[in-house]
């Protein structure tokens, strides 16, 4: 009797980590692709200034697009815990929350004083972008190895 009462239950459990591990490996690509596309805003900005154009709406954009980011990064963490893709993964995705929502806005905030955690701020990105890539890479080997 118990057995069939948790055949149904485990089915549910399944499903549900199924659909996590779907939505972690697609929001991870989106959340590359925004990352690129932070890049993309970030240079637009800061080259523009010698162009005398004002920068202030690439500057703006990007960052809009990092505190999306951060939410991204938030949600894919609790995807993660969901999905279950392994203990590396479930700490390169606390690791990316901290990066992108307490690193990234604490390094832009001491940029206006010294220039130095600018650049710091450009380099977590960079690591953001490589964590991100890491997670993606271990679940989609994940997902080959449940398939085979």
């Amino acid at each position: 009797m118990t057995a069939s009462v948790r055949a149904p239950e485990r089915a549910a459990v399944s499903a549900v980590r199924r659909a996590a591990r779907t939505g972690y490996r697609w929001l991870l690509v989106a959340f590359l692709l925004g990352v690129a596309t932070q890049i993309f805003l970030a240079g637009l900005g800061t080259f523009s200034f010698d162009t005398g154009r004002p920068a202030s709406g690439a500057l703006s954009a990007h960052q809009h697009l990092g505190f999306s980011l951060a939410g991204a990064s938030i949600l894919i963490l609790v995807l993660a815990v969901a999905a279950r893709p392994g203990r590396l993964a479930l700490w390169l995705a606390a690791a990316m929350v901290v990066q992108t929502v307490v690193l990234q806005g604490l390094l832009d905030g001491l940029a206006d004083n010294t220039v130095a955690f600018g650049g710091l701020h450009a380099l977590d990105g960079f690591l953001i972008a490589a964590n991100a890539a890491v997670q993606y890479a271990l679940a989609r080997r994940r997902a080959a190895q449940d398939a085979g």
